[in-house]
């Protein structure tokens, strides 16, 4: 793991086998960019899970960082090296959007995920709440909700609640969108910790779809928050901080 002082060594990856993301490039850029601005982080990028999903070659890294990976988009052994990773060596895992629709008939994927993607509405604005019992999480950085966010409203096929590892950090106002399948408690920001100091971390975020997430400033401050957390790094930022630019 990463100290304080060094910077943390993220994997992104956005390999897919279904449906593929018009953002994953602009989101690639803005990591790059927030990682060059921030100096808290470096950006290995690729679609080639042999070079960077093995039990050999996931160690060079602090953070996986899954991004709109969808589909059957890993073979058994690169699942079994991400699970090696988290839940053996204390590795921290970020899944953004897409990723929940990667590997569906995977149950340890879906356990490092939390929920996967089920369906989702036609995109529209609505309005994205913060947790009143997360106020206080790292991940937030006391960040508020958001009201006419555009995105894809994703429904899953377990209900987030259900899974009593998932703290829960933000869901969706499902009376400002239509066509939501999870109640009236729509959660679609959520954050775990496996075996709690032994484990590793992961957090996903059901929001980004569109290519503006990644220019803005507060969907960026979550993210990079999200990689600090999950590597174990959270003294890098300190409390307050403002967010390097991202663009």
């Amino acid at each position: 793991m990463a100290t304080d002082t060094k910077p943390l060594s993220v994997l992104v990856f956005s390999k897919t086998s279904w449906y593929r993301h018009d953002s994953i490039e602009p989101a690639v850029a803005a990591l790059k960019a927030l990682a060059a601005s921030s100096g808290l982080f470096t950006v290995t990028h690729t679609e080639d899970p042999d070079t960077c999903l093995t039990k050999e070659t996931i160690s060079s890294f602090d953070v996986v960082l899954f991004l709109q990976c969808t589909g059957d988009f890993l073979a058994p052994h690169h699942v079994d090296a991400l699970q090696d990773h988290i839940l053996r060596r204390r590795g921290g895992f970020v899944a953004v959007h897409g990723a929940a629709a990667g590997m569906l008939d995977n149950e340890i994927y879906a356990t490092l995920v939390g929920a996967l993607f089920d369906s989702h509405p036609p995109p529209e604005p609505g309005r994205v709440v913060v947790e009143e019992a997360a106020r206080g999480h790292y991940i937030l950085g006391g960040a508020e909700g958001r009201d006419n966010w555009m995105d894809e409203w994703y429904n899953f096929t377990t209900h987030p609640r259900d899974n009593s590892r998932l703290r829960v950090l933000m869901r969706g106002d499902p009376t400002s969108f239509a066509g939501g399948k999870m109640g009236d408690d729509h959660p679609l920001v959520w954050c775990q910790e496996f075996d709690g100091e032994h484990g590793g971390r992961s957090f996903f975020t059901a929001l980004g779809h569109f290519d503006e997430a990644y220019s803005d400033d507060w969907f960026m401050g979550i993210l990079l928050r999200a990689i600090l957390w999950t590597g174990r790094a959270e003294g890098m930022l300190k409390e307050g901080s403002k967010i390097p630019a991202s663009r």
